[in-house]
């Protein structure tokens, strides 16, 4: 090392050891400048170097007669270079070109008549860039003697973390710096989340992982969690994870190591639902039991279950129907005529009913249990067999009755012939009476079988429009002999093939509703909405199931759902119609509160008003017309859909918004009081429940009557309660909402006058600015309105308050910013609502519109200052 005005000499150490060192004593002249400089230091590319430094220092005042230059500290200086080029004169003895780290001091100095006390003090510099560096030490006037010098680098060694090995990692150019290093998965190790990194800190420590690996399939944990190991032969591990290898489950093995899986034994089998985990299973034993009733032409079959299942609880069975011709000696698949109810494969029940046989013919039913891995098994599966010889047998119903035109005292019908005459039909016997408002028709073959159809006949004295010839007039598909003629009548077959699901969308009351693709031939590719009828449906819950295709292959509106066909021929039975990319009214609403203008809603509610109009005009009583069944296209087109009946005729649904009421169920919130009273059903009910939807579109999806009880609502409405109008609600159209509520259902609007009245609005948007105090309303009394203004004592936070306003999106503005007490909300103005993020001015009308009734609830509340 090289040395200015510096020695080197023996000194001791702390224990009186003599050591050598570096020495300079020169207190006694002034203006002193000594230095020592360290050999070329490679840097190897470390970035921040640390200095340790063992020195010693003689206390000035233990040294007598010498100026008061006498110093007791001493500086440390380095100089970076790419090459070993210093020398004596090279680079110049002063700060700049060395860069100063630091002014050292002692924390203890000596006096003469003590042993040299050893002071070690550390420092660090960086960052550096260059090949390598020297250090220097520079004393200004002191006594004093540099023992050692030890120049190092911190890192953070090389670890295993999460499954991932990272590098042996240098710290960063700070001391407070984090250096990234990546990591990479042990063996037999996948990565769960990237990227693989850990934060070297500027201590050489270890922090902050993120991203983990874990052991692949067929391997598992093992060395404290640093390795993965194979699993041994007879166990696996089928997932990549944290767990550990398991024993093969039952009927399977595996005889090499590292298994992800184990093979069946020979006879046994996975289903491809089944996951590897699951036990190997085999097919069942063949159903016991079976017993035949046969009546003519109609037979019922019904059997026990398998003695053996295979191991399995997925259980299901196959009828196959066989015709045999003695005369040939032999038997050929059934036809497409023959009806095996409630179908003929993927049974779970252990009964079916076969209709339409032909008589004196011998039948082969084959009955087969079959499961999950039945596909799997390469031979037919086990079946029990019943042979059966139908009888005479009566024809079949003449399949529909049209009702060509009627007058006052004449009408004129037509029908077709039997599909099955089981023999030559002699004459047709019509037989007529008067009825209330229908008409009977009996029609009698060979004068021995009675087969009867209802038709709605419309007589002039009764209160409904005259039909006149070529009027089309709603058919109600439960008039039919057989409702499945009114599904081939109304609603076109689609096979199977040309439907495809995709996802499923929601839950219908009878099955699942997915969205799929429908490919007809000679027509593109469209988006459709398929409802499917779930496995073990009864007959009347498939007759109930189409017949809301029955009814909407009727109508042809651009306001109503369109029908574009039914699948009955094959399994799943479905109703397939045009797809609604926003879903159902209500829910949209909710979803969007606030973001509509009022001519957009406007224009929502004639959409609707003219489905309704159209299906009025022919004569059809929807009875649920509510928000929930309105579905919106991406265009916000409204149409009218859910023409099902069954809830209506059926005591056993479960929604809780449909309550019973004289034997069916009925929606009390939307209903018209003679209709919950009576089960008096028309248009003008349906204008009711139309006023309902008004209210439901106009406060952006509320529930009408908020939490008040069913038989809250009618007791309310009967003592002449009304809604009062959301917010910001146009006069004119709370107004139009009061005349759908009228009492005496003859005095309320037809759907025509709705839908110009609607027009009518949209033409002078001026009308629709006139908006109605949401604290009055004809017609309702003030504890009914009250309900629509939440007090805000009841709620235990702002959050709470937000909820009940249905404003929660804005919670965690509202807490950033502040505005934590009700005192601070009440305070808030529109610029406030804009700071914190509440940009929809739909949204800042509601939020405002609750705060001043909160500002008036305050000072309803504030206690009398005496």
């Amino acid at each position: 090392a090289l040395h200015l005005n510096t020695q080197t000499g023996t000194g001791y150490d702390d224990a009186m050891n003599p050591i050598r060192t570096y020495q300079v004593c020169n207190v006694r002249e002034a203006n002193q400048n000594n230095w020592l400089r360290s050999d070329f230091i490679p840097r190897k590319d470390v970035l921040r170097v640390y200095v340790e430094m063992k020195f010693t220092v003689r206390d000035c005042n233990s040294i007598p007669n010498i100026p008061g230059s006498c110093k007791e500290t001493f500086n440390l200086f380095y100089y970076e270079s790419d090459s070993d080029s210093a020398t004596e004169t090279s680079p110049f003895w002063m700060e700049n070109p060395y860069v100063k780290v630091d002014t050292i001091a002692p924390d203890e100095s000596f006096s003469m008549l003590e042993s040299g006390r050893v002071n070690t003090k550390v420092r660090s510099f960086g960052p550096l860039s260059k090949t390598g560096f020297y250090l220097a030490f520079q004393d200004l006037g002191a006594c004093m003697s540099l023992i050692s010098v030890r120049v190092f680098y911190k890192k953070c060694s090389t670890t295993i973390a999460n499954f991932a090995v990272f590098p042996e990692t240098a710290t960063g150019a700070e001391a407070t710096s984090l250096v990234i290093a990546p990591g990479t998965c042990v063996p037999n190790a996948l990565e769960v989340s990237v990227p693989l990194k850990l934060y070297c800190n500027g201590d050489g420590e270890w922090m902050v992982p993120v991203g983990s690996c874990t052991c692949a399939s067929g391997f598992e944990p093992a060395m404290k969690d640093t390795q993965c190991q194979a699993c041994s032969p007879g166990t696996f591990k089928s997932k990549q994870g944290e767990g550990f290898c398991t024993p093969c489950p039952p009927n399977s093995r595996t005889s090499s190591g590292a298994a992800n899986v184990c093979s069946c034994r020979n006879g046994f089998y996975r289903s491809d639902t089944d996951s590897p985990d699951n036990a190997c299973t085999t097919v069942p034993s063949a159903p016991r039991n079976v017993i035949s009733n046969v009546n003519e032409t109609y037979l019922v079959l019904e059997w026990s279950e398998p003695r053996d299942s295979g191991g399995r609880d997925d259980i299901f069975y196959n009828v196959i129907c066989k015709k045999c011709l003695p005369e040939r000696g032999m038997c050929s698949r059934c036809d497409d005529n023959v009806d095996i109810s409630p179908r003929h494969l993927g049974l779970t029940q252990r009964r079916v009913a076969v209709r339409n046989l032909q008589a004196h013919t011998q039948y082969s039913f084959e009955i087969q249990a079959v499961n999950g891995v039945s596909n799997k098994n390469p031979y037919t599966p086990q079946f029990s067999a019943v042979n059966i010889t139908t009888n005479q047998a009566a024809p079949s119903a003449v399949p529909t009755v049209h009702l060509m035109g009627a007058t006052a005292s004449t009408m004129s019908l037509s029908w077709l012939p039997p599909e099955k005459p089981n023999g030559i039909i002699l004459d047709y016997e019509i037989k007529y009476h008067e009825k209330v408002s229908n008409n009977t028709i009996h029609i009698v073959f060979n004068g021995n079988y009675c087969l009867t159809a209802v038709i709605h006949v419309i007589i002039p004295a009764i209160e409904s429009p005259i039909v006149t010839p070529g009027m089309k007039v709603y058919i109600d598909p439960f008039t039919y002999e057989d409702p499945n003629e009114a599904v081939r009548e109304f609603a076109k077959e689609i096979d199977i093939s040309c439907v495809k699901i995709e996802e499923v969308i929601g839950a219908g009351e009878f099955g699942e509703v997915c969205r799929g693709r429908l490919k007809l031939p000679g027509r593109r590719e469209i988006i459709v909405a398929i409802k499917t009828l779930k496995v073990g449906y009864t007959d009347r819950q498939r007759r109930d199931f189409l017949s809301e295709a029955s009814i909407m292959g009727q109508f042809d509106h651009p306001n109503i759902i369109r029908l574009e066909g039914v699948v009955t021929k094959s399994r799943p039975v479905m109703i397939v119609t045009e797809f609604m990319e926003n879903g159902a009214l209500d829910s949209f609403l909710r979803l969007n509160d606030g973001q509509f203008t009022v001519i957009q809603l406007v224009g929502m509610l004639r959409g609707i008003a003219a489905g309704m109009k159209y299906l009025s005009d022919m004569n059809y009583v929807h009875r649920d017309l509510a928000a929930r069944n309105i579905l919106v296209n991406s265009n916000l087109v409204c149409k009218v859909s859910d023409f099902g009946l069954s809830r209506f005729l059926e005591d056993d649904a479960t929604d809780p918004t449909y309550t019973s009421s004289l034997g069916g169920k009925i929606p009390i919130r939307w209903t018209a009081p003679e209709a919950i009273a009576y089960r008096k059903f028309t248009s003008a009910s349906d204008v009711w429940s139309y006023g309902i939807v008004m209210w439901e579109v106009m406060s952006y999806g509320e529930r009408p009557y908020w939490d008040m009880s069913n038989q809250d609502v009618i007791n309310a409405v009967e003592q002449d309660y009304r809604l009062p109008p959301p917010m910001d609600c146009p006069t004119a159209l709370h107004q139009l909402m009061l005349d759908c509520w009228v009492k005496e259902r003859n005095l309320r609007p037809k759907f025509s006058q709705i839908v110009a009245t609607l027009d009518k609005l949209i033409r002078n948007a001026a009308s629709l600015k006139v908006v109605t105090s949401s604290t009055h309303s004809s017609g309702a009394s003030q504890p009914l309105l009250d309900r629509c203004v939440p007090d805000y004592t009841t709620f235990t936070t702002v959050g709470d308050w937000l909820d009940a306003i249905k404003m929660s999106r804005y919670g965690d503005n509202f807490l950033n910013a502040g505005f934590a007490s009700f005192d601070l909300v009440a305070q808030m103005t529109a610029e406030d609502l804009l700071r914190i993020g509440v940009t929809l001015a739909g949204h800042q009308k509601k939020i405002l519109g609750s705060i001043q009734d909160m500002r008036l609830q305050m000072n309803q509340t504030l206690p009398v200052q005496v």
